[in-house]
């Protein structure tokens, strides 16, 4: 799954994403890039509706990404 988060502008944002995604899933793979403002997770415990609503409580401006 990849998201776009507008509002990640740098390494420590990118620790609060990933903080942020390992809640819902401690288990997640995820990857960022803080210039592009985006992160692709792997995980086999969360469907992409429930990391985005966990991403955007979290006061992240959360968008899914076509695969």
């Amino acid at each position: 799954m990849r998201f776009k988060i507008s509002n990640m502008t740098c390494g420590g944002c990118a620790e609060g994403v990933v903080d942020t995604v390992r809640e819902v899933d401690p288990n997640a793979v995820v990857e960022t890039n803080v210039e592009q403002r985006e992160i692709s997770v792997e995980t086999k415990a969360a469907d992409a509706d429930t990391l985005d609503r966990a991403l955007r409580d979290a006061g992240w401006k959360s968008e899914r990404q076509a695969a």
